[in-house]
């Protein structure tokens, strides 16, 4: 089933295993069972962090590579194991409460939209989707059905996230202008699309890691097991990997909604690999928190990001090597680093110390740690108390759709180098039609 057909099938409920709602009361000591879906890298981390709470009972993996399946079944030994979520959710559709989605960036709506129509709340991998219909879609479904969901940045629940968005609210550097964010990582490919084929690796089901995007030959190096991420057609590149990381902060802390403008500035597209380097440039309108209109800068690829003013530190210091910086419009600067460090104060070209009581009186930031152990399993537990009814998820589809969206605009833009792309939020469409056609998925008919 291509894509654009997926999300149209779902949208009318057409999925033939569609199951009475999963209720979020649940009695006391009774346990969450867990469905986790994609065990590569990320989503052994996530299955880790997830099955750490004491109320979840993993009871189903599935992977479309029988090593990853394989490894994971040996640490849970209690779990079913599926090659395909479809399978899974038809067989243990009454035995789950919560999926986990873990898998390419392609492959997140397919598998949380099924999830989703069967009433299942869901924990999903950032970039929430691969292209903004999708994450639309998500986004209303989760509300149609009142589920728990929950979108997989971590970050959002760590100390220093946390109070930098304290400390912005609450005005330290006053109203904002203009915010820089950076990434040196390299999540492109600026070369040649692959030629030819390469056998399958052992245990791979190659056409349904495909899934819904169109047929194409396995290659070596170019997609599964880590590369995915840079190609069109599987990934979003530095921007949807680093940048829902680095953009939630001061997204969330600015209350922001989507984009009047976006522009790209990197190379012309080859219809394969995402740019290797990117410079967007976004327009807001305006927030309580920002001054009339907000200008957001991304910088991705190597070296980034280029050297200006408003990222000199004080005495030379180096900027981090991911992060960002909020500039005010009376010239202070607040410096959050990505990640593990607290944000730093730059007044009048000086850092200054940071009353943290002053802002955060009630301690509502937590405890300030530097354990990234004892940090990453809070977003996790959140959801699970939230699939509970014991606390409510700060990343919901509700508000990580929208982020996505951001994201993905910047993606868009990078079809159209160094051209101003007009969006309308309420439409859900560009002014320059061309751009529409990439909305929900481009060549991916």
């Amino acid at each position: 089933m291509k894509r654009r057909s997926f999300i149209k099938a779902t949208a009318a409920g057409s999925l033939a295993f569609v199951l009475p709602l999963s209720s979020s009361a649940f009695a006391p000591g009774k346990k969450l069972r867990v469905a986790q879906v994609g065990l590569g890298s990320m989503g052994t981390g996530d299955l880790a962090a997830i099955a750490s709470h004491p109320l979840v009972e993993i009871v189903a993996l599935c992977d479309v590579d029988s090593n990853s399946l394989n490894a994971a079944k040996a640490r849970y030994a209690g779990a079913k194991t599926f090659t395909d979520y479809k399978e899974l959710f038809k067989t243990m559709g009454n035995e789950i409460d919560a999926v986990v989605v873990s898998t390419t960036d392609h492959a997140h709506a397919p598998v949380s939209l099924a999830a989703m129509e069967m009433n299942k709340h869901v924990y999903c991998q950032k970039p929430l989707t691969h292209y903004i219909a999708e994450s639309r879609k998500m986004d209303a479904v989760a509300a149609q059905k009142k589920l728990v969901t929950q979108m997989g940045i971590q970050v959002h629940s760590f100390y220093d996230y946390k109070l930098a968005t304290i400390l912005i609210q609450k005005g330290i550097i006053g109203k904002v202008k203009k915010v820089i964010a950076w990434s040196p990582k390299v999540w492109g490919y600026d070369g040649e699309a692959p030629e030819g084929s390469d056998p399958i690796p052992e245990g791979l089901n190659w056409d349904l890691w495909l899934g819904t995007a169109k047929k194409r030959p396995y290659k070596k190096g170019f997609y599964h097991p880590g590369n995915w991420r840079k190609c069109i057609d599987y990934g979003c590149g530095t921007l949807g990997d680093m940048g829902v990381h680095i953009f939630d902060t001061p997204y969330n802390a600015l209350k922001l909604s989507v984009p009047l403008t976006v522009k790209n500035e990197c190379r012309a597209p080859n219809d394969f690999g995402h740019a290797e380097k990117n410079h967007v440039t976004y327009v807001f309108p305006g927030t309580p928190y920002t001054a009339k209109t907000l200008e957001w800068v991304w910088y991705d690829g190597k070296g980034a990001p280029e050297a200006q003013a408003a990222l000199e530190l004080p005495g030379g210091e180096a900027l981090p090597d991911q992060g960002a910086m909020f500039i005010g419009e009376n010239g202070q600067r607040l410096l959050l680093p990505h990640f593990m460090q607290l944000p730093k104060l730059i007044v009048n070209n000086k850092f200054e110390p940071i009353d943290i009581k002053k802002y955060d009186p009630k301690g509502a930031a937590g405890k300030p740690t530097t354990s990234y152990d004892a940090e990453t399993p809070k977003h996790y537990h959140e959801f699970v108390d939230a699939c509970l009814g014991k606390a409510k998820c700060s990343a919901p589809f509700s508000y990580s759709a929208k982020l996505t969206e951001v994201i993905l605009l910047g993606v868009i833009a990078a079809r159209f180098p160094n051209e101003t792309l007009h969006w309308d939020g309420k439409q859900a469409r560009f002014k320059e039609d061309k751009a529409n056609h990439f909305i929900a998925g481009g060549s991916i008919s």
